[in-house]
Protein backbone atom coordinates (compact mmCIF):
# COMPACT_ATOMS: atom_id res chain seq x y z
CA UNK A 1 0.00 0.00 0.00
CA UNK A 2 3.25 1.69 -0.51
CA UNK A 3 1.37 4.56 -3.25
CA UNK A 4 -1.19 5.74 -0.53
CA UNK A 5 0.90 6.17 2.04
CA UNK A 6 3.16 8.17 -0.09
CA UNK A 7 -0.06 10.25 -0.90
CA UNK A 8 0.70 9.44 -4.58
CA UNK A 9 -1.18 7.65 -7.25
CA UNK A 10 -0.75 7.25 -10.75
CA UNK A 11 -4.06 6.17 -11.68
CA UNK A 12 -4.28 3.54 -14.99
CA UNK A 13 -7.41 5.02 -16.63
CA UNK A 14 -5.75 8.81 -16.68
CA UNK A 15 -3.49 8.00 -19.91
CA UNK A 16 -6.63 6.60 -21.64
CA UNK A 17 -9.08 9.28 -20.18
CA UNK A 18 -6.08 11.80 -22.51
CA UNK A 19 -5.64 9.91 -25.30
CA UNK A 20 -10.48 9.44 -25.41
CA UNK A 21 -10.04 13.18 -25.72
CA UNK A 22 -7.95 13.23 -28.98
CA UNK A 23 -10.57 11.80 -30.97
CA UNK A 24 -14.19 12.72 -28.50
CA UNK A 25 -15.85 15.90 -27.72
CA UNK A 26 -17.09 14.26 -24.05
CA UNK A 27 -15.60 12.17 -22.19
CA UNK A 28 -17.33 11.06 -18.98
CA UNK A 29 -15.58 9.24 -15.91
CA UNK A 30 -18.03 7.53 -13.91
CA UNK A 31 -17.96 5.54 -10.71
CA UNK A 32 -18.29 5.47 -7.26
CA UNK A 33 -18.35 8.48 -4.89
CA UNK A 34 -15.16 8.44 -2.75
CA UNK A 35 -13.42 6.68 -5.48
CA UNK A 36 -10.92 9.34 -6.90
CA UNK A 37 -12.40 11.22 -9.93
CA UNK A 38 -12.02 14.79 -8.29
CA UNK A 39 -8.52 14.47 -8.09
CA UNK A 40 -8.45 12.60 -11.55
CA UNK A 41 -10.30 15.03 -13.11
CA UNK A 42 -7.66 17.79 -11.87
CA UNK A 43 -5.34 16.19 -13.20
CA UNK A 44 -6.65 16.11 -16.43
CA UNK A 45 -7.76 19.76 -16.27
CA UNK A 46 -4.41 20.58 -15.66
CA UNK A 47 -3.11 18.40 -18.58
CA UNK A 48 -5.35 19.63 -20.98
CA UNK A 49 -6.08 23.56 -19.45
CA UNK A 50 -9.62 23.13 -18.91
CA UNK A 51 -12.06 24.98 -16.37
CA UNK A 52 -13.24 22.91 -12.93
CA UNK A 53 -17.26 23.46 -12.55
CA UNK A 54 -17.82 21.51 -8.95
CA UNK A 55 -21.49 20.49 -9.43
CA UNK A 56 -21.30 19.15 -5.49
CA UNK A 57 -21.02 22.58 -4.23
CA UNK A 58 -23.94 23.73 -3.70
CA UNK A 59 -23.49 27.65 -4.92
CA UNK A 60 -22.34 26.35 -8.15
CA UNK A 61 -24.86 23.91 -8.35
CA UNK A 62 -27.67 26.49 -8.18
CA UNK A 63 -26.18 28.94 -10.29
CA UNK A 64 -25.48 26.06 -13.44
CA UNK A 65 -28.98 24.91 -13.22
CA UNK A 66 -30.16 28.71 -13.68
CA UNK A 67 -27.69 29.51 -16.56
CA UNK A 68 -25.87 26.33 -17.91
CA UNK A 69 -25.15 27.73 -21.40
CA UNK A 70 -22.47 30.31 -19.26
CA UNK A 71 -21.31 27.90 -17.88
CA UNK A 72 -20.33 25.64 -20.49
CA UNK A 73 -19.90 28.42 -22.94
CA UNK A 74 -15.94 29.74 -24.25
CA UNK A 75 -13.34 27.78 -26.14
CA UNK A 76 -11.58 26.49 -23.25
CA UNK A 77 -11.95 22.59 -22.25
CA UNK A 78 -14.04 22.30 -19.74
CA UNK A 79 -14.31 20.18 -16.70
CA UNK A 80 -17.80 19.79 -14.86
CA UNK A 81 -17.47 17.38 -11.61
CA UNK A 82 -20.29 15.28 -10.40
CA UNK A 83 -22.61 16.42 -13.55
CA UNK A 84 -25.92 14.40 -12.44
CA UNK A 85 -26.20 16.87 -9.73
CA UNK A 86 -27.41 19.11 -12.56
CA UNK A 87 -28.44 17.30 -15.92
CA UNK A 88 -30.06 20.28 -17.27
CA UNK A 89 -26.17 21.24 -18.08
CA UNK A 90 -25.95 18.08 -20.58
CA UNK A 91 -28.80 20.12 -22.82
CA UNK A 92 -26.06 23.17 -22.71
CA UNK A 93 -23.38 21.21 -23.45
CA UNK A 94 -25.64 19.47 -26.38
CA UNK A 95 -25.94 22.99 -27.84
CA UNK A 96 -22.33 24.27 -27.51
CA UNK A 97 -21.49 20.82 -29.64
CA UNK A 98 -24.15 21.93 -32.21
CA UNK A 99 -21.85 25.32 -32.43
CA UNK A 100 -18.36 23.33 -31.72
CA UNK A 101 -18.07 19.75 -31.96
CA UNK A 102 -14.26 19.87 -31.56
CA UNK A 103 -12.58 16.89 -29.69
CA UNK A 104 -11.67 17.43 -26.13
CA UNK A 105 -14.13 20.54 -24.92
CA UNK A 106 -15.89 18.51 -21.97
CA UNK A 107 -14.35 15.84 -19.33
CA UNK A 108 -17.58 14.99 -17.06
CA UNK A 109 -17.40 13.02 -14.05
CA UNK A 110 -20.50 11.22 -12.34
CA UNK A 111 -21.41 8.51 -9.29
CA UNK A 112 -23.93 7.25 -11.19
CA UNK A 113 -24.25 5.64 -14.20
CA UNK A 114 -25.28 7.48 -17.23
CA UNK A 115 -28.28 5.28 -18.67
CA UNK A 116 -29.65 6.02 -15.04
CA UNK A 117 -30.75 9.07 -15.38
CA UNK A 118 -33.86 10.56 -17.54
CA UNK A 119 -34.50 10.49 -20.77
CA UNK A 120 -33.66 14.48 -20.85
CA UNK A 121 -30.17 13.48 -19.70
CA UNK A 122 -29.77 11.39 -23.09
CA UNK A 123 -28.51 14.16 -25.23
CA UNK A 124 -25.15 13.24 -25.54
CA UNK A 125 -25.77 9.77 -26.99
CA UNK A 126 -23.26 9.30 -30.12
CA UNK A 127 -20.88 11.81 -28.89
CA UNK A 128 -20.30 11.02 -25.31
CA UNK A 129 -17.26 8.59 -24.57
CA UNK A 130 -17.26 6.72 -20.86
CA UNK A 131 -14.61 5.14 -19.50
CA UNK A 132 -14.93 3.42 -15.54
CA UNK A 133 -13.06 4.75 -12.41
CA UNK A 134 -12.93 1.93 -10.35
CA UNK A 135 -11.42 1.60 -6.81
CA UNK A 136 -7.90 1.55 -6.51
CA UNK A 137 -6.24 -1.55 -8.44
CA UNK A 138 -3.67 -3.59 -6.59
CA UNK A 139 -1.09 -3.06 -8.69
CA UNK A 140 -1.64 1.44 -9.02
CA UNK A 141 -1.41 0.74 -4.74
CA UNK A 142 1.82 -1.09 -5.40
CA UNK A 143 3.12 1.37 -7.89
CA UNK A 144 3.24 -1.51 -10.62
CA UNK A 145 1.43 -1.59 -14.26
CA UNK A 146 -0.31 -4.56 -14.45
CA UNK A 147 -0.38 -6.39 -17.62
CA UNK A 148 -1.46 -10.15 -17.21
CA UNK A 149 -4.95 -9.82 -18.89
CA UNK A 150 -2.95 -7.54 -22.11
CA UNK A 151 -0.74 -10.26 -22.01
CA UNK A 152 -2.97 -12.87 -22.38
CA UNK A 153 -5.28 -11.51 -25.10
CA UNK A 154 -1.90 -10.78 -27.21
CA UNK A 155 -0.74 -13.99 -26.73
CA UNK A 156 2.56 -13.16 -25.03
CA UNK A 157 5.54 -15.81 -25.31
CA UNK A 158 6.35 -17.56 -22.05
CA UNK A 159 3.82 -15.68 -19.87
CA UNK A 160 4.17 -18.32 -17.66
CA UNK A 161 7.66 -18.65 -17.48
CA UNK A 162 8.08 -14.70 -16.48
CA UNK A 163 7.15 -15.09 -12.59
CA UNK A 164 7.52 -18.55 -12.09
CA UNK A 165 6.79 -18.53 -8.05
CA UNK A 166 5.44 -16.18 -5.72
CA UNK A 167 6.27 -15.66 -1.97
CA UNK A 168 2.39 -14.28 -1.23
CA UNK A 169 1.13 -15.94 1.76
CA UNK A 170 -2.53 -16.58 2.49
CA UNK A 171 -2.82 -14.08 5.22
CA UNK A 172 -1.27 -11.32 3.67
CA UNK A 173 -3.94 -12.02 0.26
CA UNK A 174 -7.14 -11.51 3.09
CA UNK A 175 -5.57 -8.60 4.02
CA UNK A 176 -5.68 -7.51 0.44
CA UNK A 177 -9.25 -8.47 0.26
CA UNK A 178 -10.29 -6.78 3.57
CA UNK A 179 -8.92 -3.78 2.82
CA UNK A 180 -10.44 -3.32 -0.81
CA UNK A 181 -9.11 -0.33 -2.85
CA UNK A 182 -10.82 2.83 -1.40
CA UNK A 183 -8.27 5.72 -1.22
CA UNK A 184 -9.75 7.10 1.56
CA UNK A 185 -10.59 3.60 3.41
CA UNK A 186 -6.79 2.44 3.16
CA UNK A 187 -5.71 5.79 4.34
CA UNK A 188 -7.31 5.41 7.80
CA UNK A 189 -4.80 4.41 10.16
CA UNK A 190 -6.22 1.65 12.25
CA UNK A 191 -8.93 -1.45 10.50
CA UNK A 192 -11.68 -0.11 13.12
CA UNK A 193 -11.26 3.63 11.12
CA UNK A 194 -11.23 2.27 7.90
CA UNK A 195 -14.33 -0.16 8.60
CA UNK A 196 -16.17 3.22 10.26
CA UNK A 197 -15.22 5.23 6.81
CA UNK A 198 -17.06 2.05 4.73
CA UNK A 199 -20.16 2.17 7.38
CA UNK A 200 -20.34 5.91 6.20
CA UNK A 201 -19.48 5.33 2.61
CA UNK A 202 -22.67 3.33 2.43
CA UNK A 203 -25.26 5.12 4.44
CA UNK A 204 -24.18 8.16 2.30
CA UNK A 205 -24.97 6.44 -0.83
CA UNK A 206 -27.97 3.99 -0.22
CA UNK A 207 -29.34 7.70 0.82
CA UNK A 208 -27.91 10.57 -0.67
CA UNK A 209 -26.68 9.33 -4.01
CA UNK A 210 -29.84 6.41 -4.50
CA UNK A 211 -32.37 9.15 -3.44
CA UNK A 212 -30.98 11.94 -6.38
CA UNK A 213 -31.45 9.27 -9.00
CA UNK A 214 -34.53 8.07 -7.98
CA UNK A 215 -37.76 8.30 -5.55
CA UNK A 216 -37.70 5.19 -3.23
CA UNK A 217 -40.99 4.09 -1.51
CA UNK A 218 -39.42 1.67 1.22
CA UNK A 219 -35.94 3.51 1.16
CA UNK A 220 -35.97 1.57 4.76
CA UNK A 221 -35.20 -1.48 2.89
CA UNK A 222 -31.97 -1.11 0.47
CA UNK A 223 -29.58 -1.44 3.12
CA UNK A 224 -31.22 -4.97 3.83
CA UNK A 225 -31.33 -5.49 0.54
CA UNK A 226 -27.63 -4.78 -0.05
CA UNK A 227 -26.48 -6.96 2.38
CA UNK A 228 -29.00 -9.73 1.59
CA UNK A 229 -26.68 -9.40 -2.03
CA UNK A 230 -23.64 -8.88 -0.46
CA UNK A 231 -23.95 -12.56 1.21
CA UNK A 232 -24.59 -13.35 -2.68
CA UNK A 233 -21.51 -12.34 -3.54
CA UNK A 234 -19.79 -13.81 -6.43
CA UNK A 235 -22.68 -16.87 -6.45
CA UNK A 236 -25.66 -16.64 -9.38
CA UNK A 237 -28.40 -14.21 -8.19
CA UNK A 238 -30.79 -15.69 -6.11
CA UNK A 239 -33.26 -12.93 -6.57
CA UNK A 240 -36.39 -15.08 -5.01
CA UNK A 241 -34.03 -15.45 -1.93
CA UNK A 242 -33.00 -12.01 -1.77
CA UNK A 243 -37.40 -11.21 -1.72
CA UNK A 244 -38.34 -13.45 0.32
CA UNK A 245 -35.49 -12.25 3.12
CA UNK A 246 -35.97 -8.76 2.77
CA UNK A 247 -39.67 -8.64 2.32
CA UNK A 248 -39.71 -7.04 -1.14
CA UNK A 249 -41.94 -8.21 -4.18
CA UNK A 250 -40.16 -9.77 -7.37
CA UNK A 251 -40.39 -6.34 -9.25
CA UNK A 252 -39.67 -4.48 -6.29
CA UNK A 253 -36.71 -6.04 -5.90
CA UNK A 254 -35.28 -6.07 -8.86
CA UNK A 255 -36.21 -2.17 -9.08
CA UNK A 256 -34.06 -1.82 -5.98
CA UNK A 257 -31.22 -4.09 -7.47
CA UNK A 258 -30.89 -1.68 -10.50
CA UNK A 259 -30.39 0.72 -8.32
CA UNK A 260 -27.82 -0.87 -6.20
CA UNK A 261 -26.21 -1.39 -9.28
CA UNK A 262 -26.89 2.41 -10.96
CA UNK A 263 -24.67 3.66 -7.72
CA UNK A 264 -21.82 1.42 -8.19
CA UNK A 265 -22.85 -0.71 -4.87
CA UNK A 266 -22.83 -4.24 -6.73
CA UNK A 267 -22.56 -5.53 -10.61
CA UNK A 268 -24.35 -8.32 -12.40
CA UNK A 269 -21.67 -10.78 -14.35
CA UNK A 270 -23.80 -11.70 -16.81
CA UNK A 271 -24.19 -15.34 -18.14
CA UNK A 272 -21.81 -15.64 -21.18
CA UNK A 273 -22.11 -18.61 -24.04
CA UNK A 274 -25.46 -18.80 -24.29
CA UNK A 275 -24.74 -19.42 -28.13
CA UNK A 276 -22.14 -21.73 -27.59
CA UNK A 277 -24.03 -24.03 -25.67
CA UNK A 278 -27.49 -24.25 -25.33
CA UNK A 279 -27.30 -25.70 -22.17
CA UNK A 280 -25.49 -22.18 -21.26
CA UNK A 281 -26.85 -20.54 -18.50
CA UNK A 282 -27.63 -16.86 -18.79
CA UNK A 283 -28.38 -15.56 -15.12
CA UNK A 284 -26.08 -13.61 -13.69
CA UNK A 285 -23.53 -13.31 -10.90
CA UNK A 286 -23.87 -10.33 -8.66
CA UNK A 287 -20.85 -9.10 -7.01
CA UNK A 288 -19.99 -6.52 -4.57
CA UNK A 289 -18.12 -3.43 -6.40
CA UNK A 290 -15.46 -3.76 -3.99
CA UNK A 291 -14.09 -6.44 -1.87
CA UNK A 292 -13.43 -4.59 1.04
CA UNK A 293 -16.94 -3.11 1.13
CA UNK A 294 -18.50 -6.80 1.23
CA UNK A 295 -16.30 -7.70 3.94
CA UNK A 296 -17.30 -5.26 6.29
CA UNK A 297 -21.18 -5.88 5.20
CA UNK A 298 -20.47 -9.58 6.34
CA UNK A 299 -18.49 -8.62 9.02
CA UNK A 300 -15.65 -10.68 7.82
CA UNK A 301 -12.44 -10.17 9.78
CA UNK A 302 -9.06 -10.96 8.57
CA UNK A 303 -8.69 -13.68 11.69
CA UNK A 304 -12.10 -14.76 10.52
CA UNK A 305 -11.24 -15.60 7.14
CA UNK A 306 -7.93 -17.07 8.09
CA UNK A 307 -9.95 -19.31 10.18
CA UNK A 308 -9.29 -23.27 8.51
CA UNK A 309 -13.42 -23.99 9.49
CA UNK A 310 -15.78 -24.63 6.63
CA UNK A 311 -17.70 -21.69 6.91
CA UNK A 312 -14.79 -19.75 6.61
CA UNK A 313 -13.17 -21.00 3.99
CA UNK A 314 -16.50 -21.26 1.70
CA UNK A 315 -16.97 -17.40 2.70
CA UNK A 316 -13.14 -16.30 1.64
CA UNK A 317 -13.50 -18.57 -1.60
CA UNK A 318 -16.86 -16.01 -2.40
CA UNK A 319 -14.90 -13.19 -1.24
CA UNK A 320 -11.70 -14.09 -2.98
CA UNK A 321 -13.40 -14.90 -6.35
CA UNK A 322 -15.04 -11.12 -6.51
CA UNK A 323 -11.55 -9.71 -5.51
CA UNK A 324 -9.99 -11.38 -8.43
CA UNK A 325 -12.87 -10.90 -11.03
CA UNK A 326 -12.94 -6.79 -9.89
CA UNK A 327 -9.29 -6.71 -10.30
CA UNK A 328 -8.85 -7.79 -14.02
CA UNK A 329 -12.26 -5.96 -14.74
CA UNK A 330 -10.16 -3.11 -13.71
CA UNK A 331 -7.94 -4.48 -16.47
CA UNK A 332 -10.15 -4.82 -18.85
CA UNK A 333 -11.21 -1.56 -18.72
CA UNK A 334 -8.30 0.44 -19.52
CA UNK A 335 -8.15 -1.84 -22.87
CA UNK A 336 -10.18 -0.69 -26.16
CA UNK A 337 -10.57 -3.95 -28.39
CA UNK A 338 -12.36 -5.99 -25.15
CA UNK A 339 -15.89 -6.73 -24.97
CA UNK A 340 -18.98 -7.45 -22.43
CA UNK A 341 -17.04 -9.59 -19.78
CA UNK A 342 -19.03 -13.13 -18.62
CA UNK A 343 -19.11 -16.03 -16.28
CA UNK A 344 -19.97 -19.49 -17.83
CA UNK A 345 -22.32 -21.98 -16.17
CA UNK A 346 -24.04 -25.04 -17.71
CA UNK A 347 -26.73 -27.02 -16.79
CA UNK A 348 -24.20 -30.31 -16.67
CA UNK A 349 -22.17 -28.50 -13.91
CA UNK A 350 -19.26 -27.09 -15.88
CA UNK A 351 -18.50 -23.24 -14.71
CA UNK A 352 -16.08 -20.79 -15.38
CA UNK A 353 -15.67 -17.60 -13.12
CA UNK A 354 -14.76 -15.32 -15.57
CA UNK A 355 -14.44 -15.22 -19.59
CA UNK A 356 -13.15 -11.77 -21.31
CA UNK A 357 -13.63 -12.21 -25.09
CA UNK A 358 -11.78 -9.89 -27.34
CA UNK A 359 -13.82 -7.78 -30.08
CA UNK A 360 -12.89 -10.40 -32.98
CA UNK A 361 -13.93 -13.25 -30.57
CA UNK A 362 -11.21 -14.92 -28.90
CA UNK A 363 -11.05 -15.87 -25.40
CA UNK A 364 -9.20 -16.00 -22.07
CA UNK A 365 -10.88 -17.35 -19.43
CA UNK A 366 -9.88 -17.42 -15.35
CA UNK A 367 -10.92 -19.85 -12.72
CA UNK A 368 -10.44 -18.48 -9.12
CA UNK A 369 -10.07 -21.06 -6.40
CA UNK A 370 -9.05 -20.29 -2.41
CA UNK A 371 -6.30 -23.01 -2.22
CA UNK A 372 -2.32 -23.78 -2.25
CA UNK A 373 -2.48 -26.47 -4.91
CA UNK A 374 -4.66 -26.71 -7.70
CA UNK A 375 -5.81 -30.32 -8.96
CA UNK A 376 -6.64 -31.75 -11.94
CA UNK A 377 -9.90 -31.70 -11.90
CA UNK A 378 -9.99 -27.88 -10.91
CA UNK A 379 -9.43 -27.41 -14.74
CA UNK A 380 -12.27 -29.11 -16.08
CA UNK A 381 -14.84 -25.88 -16.66
CA UNK A 382 -11.69 -24.52 -18.80
CA UNK A 383 -11.00 -27.73 -20.72
CA UNK A 384 -14.63 -27.51 -21.34
CA UNK A 385 -14.82 -24.58 -22.70
CA UNK A 386 -11.76 -24.95 -24.79
CA UNK A 387 -13.23 -27.70 -26.45
CA UNK A 388 -16.17 -25.86 -27.11
CA UNK A 389 -14.13 -22.90 -28.52
CA UNK A 390 -11.27 -24.22 -30.18
CA UNK A 391 -8.70 -21.78 -31.62
CA UNK A 392 -10.60 -19.10 -29.99
CA UNK A 393 -9.57 -20.26 -26.84
CA UNK A 394 -6.19 -18.29 -26.17
CA UNK A 395 -5.87 -19.07 -22.33
CA UNK A 396 -7.65 -21.16 -19.61
CA UNK A 397 -6.29 -19.44 -16.13
CA UNK A 398 -6.50 -21.28 -12.47
CA UNK A 399 -5.79 -18.14 -9.87
CA UNK A 400 -4.96 -20.02 -6.83
CA UNK A 401 -2.76 -19.23 -2.94
CA UNK A 402 -0.40 -21.44 -4.26
CA UNK A 403 3.22 -20.16 -5.02
CA UNK A 404 3.69 -22.00 -8.41
CA UNK A 405 3.12 -21.09 -11.90
CA UNK A 406 3.37 -23.86 -14.51
CA UNK A 407 1.03 -24.74 -17.50
CA UNK A 408 -1.01 -27.69 -16.82
CA UNK A 409 -1.66 -28.55 -20.50
CA UNK A 410 -2.47 -26.96 -24.07
CA UNK A 411 -2.96 -23.27 -23.24
CA UNK A 412 -4.11 -23.86 -19.57
CA UNK A 413 -2.01 -22.51 -16.52
CA UNK A 414 -1.80 -22.00 -12.96
CA UNK A 415 -1.03 -18.84 -11.61
CA UNK A 416 -0.72 -17.42 -8.28
CA UNK A 417 -3.21 -14.59 -7.47
CA UNK A 418 -0.67 -11.96 -7.52
CA UNK A 419 -0.02 -12.77 -11.04
CA UNK A 420 -2.89 -10.56 -11.77
CA UNK A 421 -0.85 -7.61 -10.69
CA UNK A 422 2.73 -8.60 -10.63
CA UNK A 423 4.94 -7.92 -13.48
Amino acid sequence: MDAISDGVVTRRVLPVALARLVDDPVVLLEGPRSVGKSTLLRQISTAIGGRIVDLDDPGTREAVAADPATFVAGGEPVCIDEYQKAPIVLEAIKAELNRDSRPGRFVLTGSTRHEALPDSAQSLTGRLSRLTVSPLSQGELGGERETLLADLLSESPNLVGRKPTSSTTRVQYIERIVAGGFPMALAKSSSAARNRWIDDYVELTLGRDIRDVSRVRQAHLMAPLFHQLASQTAQVLNIEKASRDVGLDRPATYRYLDLLETVFLIYRLPGWGKNLRARATSSPKVHVLDSGVAARLLRLTPAKLASLDATSMTELGHLLETFAVGEIRKQASWLDDVGPLGHWRTSDGDEVDLVVERDDGAVVAFEVKAAGRVPGDEFRGLRKLRAALGTRFLAGVVLYLGPRSYTFEDRLHAMPMDRIWTT
